[in-house]
């Protein structure tokens, strides 16, 4: 069976949204991010494609957006609204196959290898129902793998229907800029640049693969030879289990007072903790970040005997993280993650429940 693999890619999502609501915004340039304020901290979300020709992409600063178009359209993110688009549009993808890879509120990887219909037809007649029931586009790429249709998605957005196929791997990939595969971020484009002149896919394709092991490392190297092949055998994944989750603050002015930063970080890690449970998982380590006004970042980390459901416990430890610090600048940003989480069993249950406590047992 010939394995068939959509990329499905919801066009300026956010912006997009946002739009729909709000018909007066349709062609005017929208940036949604943080509280909808460019004048206060916070990073573009997403921006649509009226705002994208002043050059406002994702996370860029808002106060940068601003700069670069000053009339645009500035609005919070609404991740409640967003969030009930993507579950309608998960539950048309779910019609036609039930390997559905979720990869944020936008997009999404299907596996249609069992489906008769031509590839091609089956993703318009996709597209036409997010059009239709949604009412927003979607940019859907198509391939006989994960990272061919992720690529062909990009292609032509947006609003696009791009298909790629073995036979046509080196024809369409070659011109790319190397970045367009994973695995390759700034770091790495400019060390394969200055090391071995590569900027696009057909120049990494020309690359033996011992040179590529020696610069990158065994396994590195290796991957990255089969990636400019367009050679991807990893499955679309269902469900997965989380490595972590975290809850992160920027602050609108630098902090310095130690009692600021441990309100916020207990405030921070009850929200991770609601989180963790809610999912049915308990955390055994805990990490705290902690972000300068020069944007020097550092983390701290504790793991505990074993994971545990006792949230005091938790929060004191990731209070307890910031004695690691040193806290002789301003503050710019504080963040807890909870870590090593594994499966909750039924009969543990969160410590202030078990404790028998009047608001635990009511009802």
């Amino acid at each position: 069976m010939r394995r068939v693999i959509l990329h499905v890619d919801m066009d300026a999502f956010f912006a997009a949204v946002e739009q729909l609501r709000r018909p007066e915004l349709r062609g005017k340039p929208v940036v949604v991010g943080g509280d909808g304020n460019p004048h206060r901290r916070g990073v573009v979300s997403t921006a649509s494609y009226e705002a994208r020709a002043y050059g406002i992409h994702s996370a860029m600063p808002l106060r940068t957006a601003y700069k670069r178009c000053p009339h645009a359209i500035f609005l919070p993110v609404d991740f409640t609204a967003y969030q009930e688009f993507s579950d309608r549009l998960r539950s048309i993808l779910r019609e036609y196959s039930p390997l559905v890879e979720p990869l944020s509120l936008d997009e999404a990887y299907v596996d249609i290898s069992h489906r008769s219909e031509d590839p091609v037809e089956l993703a318009r007649t996709i597209k036409q129902r997010i059009a239709a029931e949604l009412g927003l586009t979607a940019s859907v790429g198509i391939g006989p793998n994960k990272l061919l249709a992720k690529i062909a998605a990009n292609m032509h957005k947006p609003d696009g229907l791009t298909a790629i196929w073995e036979e046509e791997v080196e024809e369409k990939l070659r011109h790319l800029p190397a970045t367009a595969l994973w695995g390759i971020g700034p770091k790495t484009a400019a060390r394969l640049r200055e090391a071995l002149n590569v900027q696009t896919v057909g120049d990494l394709r020309r690359v033996p693969l011992e040179q590529l092991q020696e610069l990158l490392g065994p396994h590195h190297g290796e991957w990255l030879y089969h990636l400019c092949r367009g050679e991807d055998d990893s499955p679309v994944v269902t469900e997965w289990e989380p490595k972590s989750m975290s809850r992160e603050v920027t602050f609108q002015s630098d902090v310095r007072r130690r009692e600021t930063l441990l309100r916020v970080i207990r405030r921070l890690a009850e929200e991770v903790y609601a989180e963790v449970v809610d999912e049915g998982y308990l955390p055994r380590t805990v990490t705290l970040k902690v972000r300068y006004h020069n944007f020097r970042t550092h983390t701290r980390a504790q793991t505990l005997p074993e994971p545990t459901a006792d949230q005091e416990l938790l929060l004191r430890t990731a209070a307890g993280l910031l004695d690691r610090f040193t806290l002789d600048r301003p503050v710019r940003l504080v963040g807890v993650r909870f870590s090593n989480l594994v499966p909750r069993q039924r009969d543990v249950v969160p410590a202030d429940a078990a404790s028998g406590s009047p608001a635990a047992s009511a009802g």
